[in-house]
């Protein structure tokens, strides 16, 4: 629900905002200067290495350039001066003689326990005291057992595993302390000269030394005597070299045992950290300065005929890129400002009064802001394409062959198809100015896009089938031919194939404008609701099924709505309104009385009133009803907001005079709120609306008429309009005095159509086709049976019994 609210807040501002308009030109100026400004400021280099200088050529102000070849050298230099970073954990050689101590020392507690208890049982024994030991050979079979089951807690503790024949060397030699003391002498030995994982990628900077790193206490050195460290296969021989002298005294097996022990807690304790290096590297080519020269105001840079080296166009380059900078943002603010007063001129004068963009103004500034950055992008790409296929075709076609072919013009049709010919024309001219500036301001571009958008709208502006905007595209493909052939003689390029591919790329961009149009008529209904004659016309045929519904349930309703639609029709041509959106609103006015058809007259029959039997604010609640059920039915069936505006607004803020009459007869004058009598409105806010609603009162108030002359019906048609004129229901729209006038005149004609007077025939001249005896067809009609019974149900020949009696 919150986001619901939201969008709906954001919706009601954006409708009624009056910073949205300038919000879109400011928008729209700065999507066409950032897009196609850059394009504008190109500066070609004029010379390569090796060329010869056609004239000399100072430095126009002090100016440093970048020696980028000098930078790079000094930032690979400070790169290659950073020193390889090594991790020394010292800790390692503590860390593993305490896993050998702890290891040893569980086993030899376990050896320590047993001798005690031997002992025990040999004093208890010598002074005669009962004992309970054991045999000595159960004795000794058990506590092997028991060494023998700590073997894998011993091999976890190490972090290796131990051969069979190696732990009972350790079990025989009682694990030991001597055997704990030489093994961590020679690890020592080992791990303080230091061992490295890869010791050949070590040496690579034995030149340079290495930054030797403690891990725990971060403290770091230059280390340059890199030869002296071991290798891990290096260690593990070294193992065998330092401990031969120290085990010389002992048995063979034991050495071994003890050398393995050691070979196997050797593990490298300097390794490579080379995120670390690598991030220094980082530091050290970053914290390099660019190395630039000062070039002086007049300074020579390239003389006549002196061939360009490589230092003289690192310096013209720079000018160069200088020279464009400046003249980018000086072009930039100019082009800003220039189409900022173009927009803003055109809406002044165009687009901010105009009557057809008053209804929903934002949204309708919204679209044509839409069209325009669109074809503003089309114009750009088109623009690189040409140039760069002018380039890359096999055979002479210019890009000003080619651009006759953008189909711009699509625009101004899309605009006259939804908005008409008045707002089409000064975007088509905007849209042509900005496509010359966009072709580096180019005249023949400029009158070419303007004619050809000022024709295609005028031919599109009628359109009302498919195949109109086949036909307009096809006229307007003729005219770029035309435009084609002048300017190509104008720019004095008069070659055959010249002419032959401008005429081929003109049409094709004729019939393009076209083929678009119709592809983006759609899309831009989905996405503004805007209808086009052609939806009009889908909507006017009277077999949809609304219509037939509202014929089938209500026909008194659908009758009068087809001649409201008749009228207003008619009279949309008087005032400049769209007849066709006039005529389809009326058709679609009185939807809503089909949720309840029998409580308007028009659908009563018998003469059977049911309001008769309600109280008159009841009454006025199911009319005024009528309208929320005709808007709730039509946004059903998915019709224009248009129709749906126009269903609202059809009876505007009138009064429901007939039962606020009788309410006050009934309940007296103060008792009753005019306002429970009025309809919700608003009041009509377009031509057509305002015709729908004049019609409407017009058509039904004429059926009231005993004898309708032409006078009377005249008279009646000035009363209605004089008195909505007067209630203040035309405020909102853009009709004229004028305009009522027509209106009325063209009511009067159509409503006389309808109540003309005819002839009467006798019964029996009906049955001869209107020839009596005297065989003349304006005889005075016979006298009718009073009987209207008897003569029903008399069974003469002649007769259809009970016709239309239901």
């Amino acid at each position: 629900m919150d986001i619901e609210k939201r969008k709906k807040t954001v919706s009601e501002w954006f409708v009624s905002s009056h910073g949205v308009p300038w919000g879109l030109l400011v928008a729209v100026t700065l999507i066409f200067t950032g897009i196609f400004t850059p394009s504008m400021v190109s500066i070609q280099h004029t010379y390569q290495i090796g060329d010869v200088a056609d004239r000399d050529i100072k430095a126009p102000a002090d100016f440093f350039i970048e020696d980028i070849q000098a930078t790079q050298a000094n930032r690979r230099q400070a790169v290659e001066s950073v020193l390889t970073v090594y991790d020394h954990d010292v800790s390692l050689l503590k860390k593993t003689a305490q896993r050998v101590e702890k290891a040893f020392a569980k086993i030899r507690s376990v050896l320590e326990a047993e001798a005690e208890n031997q002992i025990v049982q040999i004093t208890e024994s010598a002074t005669g005291a009962a004992t309970t030991a054991y045999p000595p050979k159960e004795e000794k079979k058990s506590i092997e057992d028991q060494i023998w089951q700590l073997k894998p807690a011993f091999e976890k503790e190490l972090g290796f595993s131990i051969s069979k024949a190696a732990y009972r060397i350790l079990i025989k030699e009682r694990f030991s302390e001597e055997i704990t003391d030489y093994t961590i002498k020679i690890l020592s030995q080992i791990l303080e000269n230091g061992v490295v994982t890869n010791k050949d990628l070590l040496l690579r900077d034995v030149d340079r030394g290495i930054a030797l790193r403690e891990v725990d206490s971060k403290n770091e050195h230059v280390e340059q005597n890199l030869k002296s460290y071991y290798g891990h296969d290096q260690a593990k021989t070294m193992v065998r070299v330092i401990g031969q002298p120290l085990l010389k005294d002992h048995h063979h097996s034991l050495r071994d045992v003890i050398v393995d022990f050691v070979q196997e807690l050797v593990q490298p304790n300097i390794t490579l950290n080379k995120s670390e290096t690598e991030e220094r590297k980082k530091r050290a080519a970053a914290e390099v300065k660019p190395v630039l020269y000062q070039i002086k105001a007049g300074e020579m840079l390239l003389r006549e005929g002196e061939r360009v080296a490589e230092v003289q166009l690192l310096k013209l380059k720079a000018i160069q890129g200088q020279v464009k900078n400046e003249r980018l943002l000086a072009v930039s603010s100019s082009v800003a400002v220039l189409v900022l007063c173009l927009f803003m001129s055109t809406y002044l004068l165009y687009l901010q009064r105009y009557p057809q963009l008053e209804t929903d103004h934002n949204k309708n500034l919204l679209f044509i802001a839409s069209v325009l950055v669109a074809f503003f992008i089309l114009a750009r790409v088109s623009a690189s394409v040409s140039e760069s296929m002018n380039v890359t075709m096999p055979f002479s076609i210019t890009a000003a062959s080619m651009w006759y072919g953008i189909p711009i013009a699509s625009a101004a049709m899309t605009v006259c198809l939804f908005m008409g010919l008045d707002v089409a024309i000064p975007v088509a001219m905007v849209l042509a100015v900005c496509s010359a500036i966009i072709f580096k301001n180019r005249l023949e571009v400029f009158i070419y896009f303007l004619i050809n958008g000022f024709m295609a709208a005028y031919w599109i502006q009628s359109c009302r089938e498919r195949k109109v905007f086949i036909k307009a595209g096809a006229k307007l493909g003729c005219v770029n031919v035309v435009l084609a052939t002048a300017i190509n003689m104008y720019m004095a390029e008069i070659t055959g194939l010249e002419f032959v591919s401008g005429w081929i790329f003109a049409f094709l961009g004729g019939i393009g404008a076209g083929i678009i149009t119709a592809g983006i008529a759609p899309i831009v209904e989905i996405a503004f609701g805007y209808p086009t004659d052609i939806t009009l016309l889908e909507l006017a045929n009277l077999d949809r099924p609304i219509l037939r519904r509202l014929m089938i349930e209500a026909p008194g309703t659908y009758h009068h709505s087809v001649i409201v639609g008749s009228l207003v029709e008619a009279a949309a041509s008087e005032v400049k309104a769209n007849p066709l959106l006039a005529k389809v609103s009326g058709y679609y006015h009185d939807i809503g009385k089909i949720r309840k058809p029998l409580y308007f007259i028009e659908n009563q029959a018998n003469g059977k009133n049911r309001h008769d039997k309600l109280a008159p604010s009841m009454s006025s609640l199911i009319l005024i009803a009528h309208v929320k059920n005709g808007v709730e039915i039509a946004r059903e069936n998915k019709l224009p907001q248009v129709i749906i505006d126009s269903i609202r607004q059809h009876h505007g803020t009138s009064l429901i005079s007939y039962f606020f009459d009788k309410a006050r007869q009934l309940k007296g004058e103060d008792a009753v709120k005019i306002d429970n009598f009025r309809y919700p409105g608003p009041k009509p806010q377009t031509r057509e609306a305002a015709l729908v609603m004049l019609a409407d009162v017009v058509e039904a108030a004429s059926r009231t008429l005993e004898n309708p002359t032409p006078a009377r019906i005249q008279g009646l048609v000035q009363h209605l309009i004089n008195k909505i004129f007067s209630d203040g229901q035309l405020d909102h729209c853009e009709l004229t005095l004028k305009d009522l006038d027509n209106i009325a005149k063209s009511f009067n004609k159509i409503l006389n159509g309808i109540h003309h007077h005819r002839i009467e025939y006798s019964e029996s001249s009906a049955i001869t086709k209107g020839k009596g005896k005297n065989g003349g067809s304006d005889q005075q009609p016979a006298k009718q049976n009073q009987d209207n019974t008897k003569e029903n149900g008399s069974k003469g020949p002649g007769r259809l019994k009970r016709l239309g009696i239901s």
